[in-house]
């Protein structure tokens, strides 16, 4: 039987790093749910598809076909059989993600294949609403956040390392829009599950959150 690890959390919590090496050190499978909804995203930006015309939306997402595979243990992702994982990590992604995801028809193209691994093959899966919607029966769940402002820091490191333009202050504000949208839109907002343990990672280094999910993971007869 499968043990499943679930994490949720606002934009820029980290969630994507710290689960994927959780997920090492427990030679578990790491599902970057962020990451398929960013491969829609691309797909439905590189069609210049308008999101509110819903007609269009849902003629562009039958043309769009989302894969992963697994080498080494990593998730590489594929947008109609072109592995677009270094591609999905710009701003301009980020956003689209944000409110393409909202969408019913967006998630329910994604629900079945996320659930399925999870049914087959001990995970960690990282989201929005995986303790909530997607797995709501995981083992262990988890709800990791930080302040707006360690946050906004973060992603402004990390793109200023790779050469981007945005001001700390344009992500701050971008990641303010983004958790409202996230905790209020009508399906699957962000939310705590009331059973998922809070981890807030303001103070905290990588390290120490992830050795937190191993203590807790094998507090829970991992």
């Amino acid at each position: 039987m499968s043990f499943n690890i679930a994490i949720d959390g606002p934009a820029g919590a980290g969630k994507s790093t710290i689960a994927k090496l959780a997920a090492k050190e427990l030679s578990f499978i790491y599902v970057d749910t962020g990451a398929m909804y960013r491969t829609i995203a691309l797909g439905l930006l590189r069609d210049s598809v308008d999101i509110e015309n819903e007609a269009e939306l849902l003629a562009a997402l039958d043309k769009i076909e989302v894969g992963i595979r697994y080498v080494d243990q990593e998730q590489h992702v594929y947008l109609n059989g072109e592995d677009v994982s270094p591609l999905i990590r710009t701003e301009q992604v980020s956003d689209m993600t944000s409110r393409s995801s909202a969408n019913p028809q967006v998630r329910a193209k994604l629900t079945a294949l996320q659930r399925d691994l999870a049914a087959r093959e001990n995970v960690i899966m990282d989201g929005r609403d995986i303790g909530t919607e997607i797995l709501p029966n995981a083992e262990l769940k988890i709800f990791l956040t930080a302040s707006v402002e360690t946050r906004a820091q973060r992603r402004y490191l990390e793109q200023a390392a790779k050469g981007g333009s945005y001001t700390q202050e344009e992500i701050e504000q971008d990641i303010r829009e983004r958790d409202y949208r996230d905790s209020h839109r009508e399906t699957a907002p962000l939310r705590q599950a009331e059973d998922a343990i809070l981890i807030d990672s303001s103070d905290m280094t990588i390290e120490e959150v992830v050795q937190e999910i191993l203590r807790l993971a094998s507090l829970h007869k991992l």
